[in-house]
Parts: C-alpha cells; sequence; structure tokens
C-alpha cells in the first residue's frame, strides 16, 4: 500500500466500521457466490434447482409456511428483476414486521455483485403482515429504499431426530 492510498483505506475502513455500527450489515470478502450457494453451504436445508424454485421443491420435504424462524430458508418470488427468484438465510426476528438475514448476491459492493451479507434488514410491507411483500436493505442506498419484493414463503429446515434404540425385551 503507498503513501497516497493509506488514507483512502483508513477512509473506507471507518466508513465500513461506521456503517456496521448504525445498523448496516457485517459483509463478508472471504468468497464471491451466489444465494443459492451460500444458503446451501450455511443452512441445513438440502434443496436443489433455481432459487424460485426452493418453494416447491421443498413440498413434502421440509415445513414450508408464511411466519419467519431463525434458521428457515426465505424463498423470493422469480420476478423481472430477480428472474431466478432469490434465497436468504433468517437471522432472527427483530419484532413483528422486521428481520435480520444472512444472504449473498443482492448489492454491488465495490461495482461487484456475489458477496456474502450479513445481519441485513428485511421489512413485511404486505397488507396483513403476512410477509408476502418485503424490502430489502440494500447496501448502495445504505436502506431498505423503495423496492418491493413478493415472498413465496419460509421453508423450515427439519429437527434433527434423535436416534431411537431399540427395546429390548426381558425374559419372561
Amino acid at each position: 500500500m503507498t503513501t497516497r492510498t493509506a488514507p483512502i483505506r483508513r477512509l473506507l475502513i471507518a466508513t465500513l466500521t461506521a456503517g456496521t455500527l448504525l445498523g448496516a450489515p457485517a459483509i463478508s470478502h472471504a468468497e464471491m457466490v451466489n444465494c443459492v450457494q451460500f444458503v446451501k453451504k450455511a443452512s441445513t436445508v438440502t434443496l436443489h434447482g433455481n432459487a424460485y424454485q426452493w418453494w416447491d421443491a421443498a413440498n413434502g420435504v421440509y415445513g414450508r409456511g408464511n411466519a419467519p424462524s431463525p434458521g428457515a430458508v426465505m424463498v423470493f418470488s422469480k420476478t423481472r428483476h430477480l428472474p431466478f427468484g432469490h434465497v436468504a438465510l433468517v437471522e432472527k426476528q427483530l419484532d413483528d414486521r422486521t428481520l435480520l438475514i444472512d444472504h449473498a448476491n443482492w448489492s454491488r459492493i465495490g461495482g461487484r455483485r456475489g458477496h456474502v451479507e450479513r445481519s441485513v434488514r428485511v421489512v413485511d410491507v404486505s397488507d396483513n403482515n403476512d410477509w408476502s411483500k418485503v424490502r430489502v436493505w440494500y447496501a448502495s442506498l445504505s436502506g431498505v429504499g423503495d423496492t418491493i419484493y413478493n415472498l413465496r414463503g419460509f421453508v423450515y429446515p427439519k429437527a434433527p431426530q434423535a436416534r431411537s434404540r431399540p427395546i429390548r425385551h426381558q425374559g419372561g
């Protein structure tokens, strides 16, 4: 790093740190991935296909519904802006209308997509508070913006099943 670029680097680090402290998601730069690759690595849900296909693929395999819960996969509908849909992992619910999610390949950061973003704010803007329409935090806006995205719903990971031991009958 040259002495000319050092002040720019310090300003960038300070800006990213301030953004994180002010509610912007922490960003991992380790690996460039799409949303499906990220969710497959970070979740116990093992579905295949494009993101929008996960809702139908989960039928009969995983629980599905419209209530968010930590660890659930949020499945976005296929649209003109999201031709392959989108999937994200629910980190936690902050209130009736606000979630934090982890996802990848959403915001353009440094002019490129493919970044993993953590603790991203999602706001339910549906009329019936049913999580069918949401707004999602976008890095370049430093906010949730005006775009409304339709959700298919949430896919719930199966809880690990306890191994049952065979019953031994005592003589008698």
